[in-house]
């Protein structure tokens, strides 16, 4: 788990100390992600960070993808009430009913974009005209932005997408540059946006 990058880098704070949270944010955190698939395992993932630290999902996050099927949405929109109990029984995951059931309606919401013709990556970077938003000064918790998205995706049924999670997920997948103005990945994450 170690990053290509040397370790007296300037880093955002959160990034610096744990190596696991420095491999992070090096390679992961902020890269703008455009995949659907992906966006939405990214979404469920911050769903289950709710209450939690992003420590303990990345390192159960092999286990999570491993019990939802890779976050494949066709199979997890699938599971029956048996499925949530074998996995609010599975200690290798977080086991909140209300978090899984959550992925499971989350997948038949995301299907259900998909079959009415809308792409759920087109359709989350088409919030942002396609290009990143490069913020500056503190960062909130949530914005504007999160809470128009969070209302968006309530409607189409999707649930444990508070504007607080959607706001850390857009910083994830890098529809929103956070990164601090001295850390070495800012102008990265940047030009890949």
């Amino acid at each position: 788990m170690n990053s290509e990058f040397p370790d007296d880098l300037p880093r955002c704070p959160w990034g610096d100390n744990d190596p696991m949270m420095r491999d992070y944010h090096d390679r992961e955190w902020g890269k703008p992600v455009r995949d659907s698939r992906a966006l939405w395992e990214k979404l469920m993932l911050d769903g289950f960070q709710a209450g939690l630290s992003w420590r303990i999902v990345l390192k159960k996050r092999d286990a999570l993808r491993q019990a939802f099927y890779h976050f494949d949405p066709q199979k997890v929109a699938e599971f029956t009430e048996e499925d949530i109990e074998r996995l609010v029984n599975d200690a290798t995951i977080i086991r909140s009913r209300s978090k899984i059931t959550a992925v499971i309606k989350n997948a038949r919401a995301y299907l259900a974009m998909q079959a009415s013709g809308e792409e759920f990556g087109e359709w989350i970077w088409a919030q942002i005209d396609g290009k990143a938003i490069q913020h500056t000064g503190p960062v909130p918790t949530k914005d504007a932005l999160s809470e128009r998205i969070s209302k968006d995706l309530k409607k189409r049924g999707f649930t444990f997408v508070g504007p607080t999670i959607v706001y850390a997920w857009m910083e994830a997948t890098g529809l929103i540059n956070t990164h601090q103005p001295d850390c070495f990945r800012r102008a990265q994450v940047a030009e890949d946006a």
